[in-house]
């Protein structure tokens, strides 16, 4: 299955992580840096916990993975914005 599972695990747990920064009085701008820094750590946690079919087979590239995964989540909040016609 190519790692999605776990690609889209990160990311829905960062998404759910960005949106709880949101009830906190901090700005906006520090939700990517955080999502980013989340997934890195979870991709690492996946890769060291052998996660099925994660697309990783070592460190550098499970932190780069979980990077991705944790800033697609704000790419999914911003597309969700958009379609609103949120700004």
């Amino acid at each position: 299955m190519f790692g999605i599972v776990g690609v889209a695990a990160i990311t829905v747990i960062c998404y759910l992580i960005g949106l709880g920064v949101k009830a906190f009085p901090l700005d906006d701008k520090y939700i990517p840096i955080i999502c980013g820094v989340v997934g890195g750590i979870l991709g690492v946690i996946g890769y060291l916990n052998h996660m099925p079919d994660f697309p990783a087979n070592d460190l550098i590239t499970a932190i780069a993975v979980g990077i991705v995964s944790g800033l697609s989540a704000t790419g999914v909040d911003q597309i969700k914005k958009q379609m609103k016609g949120d700004k």
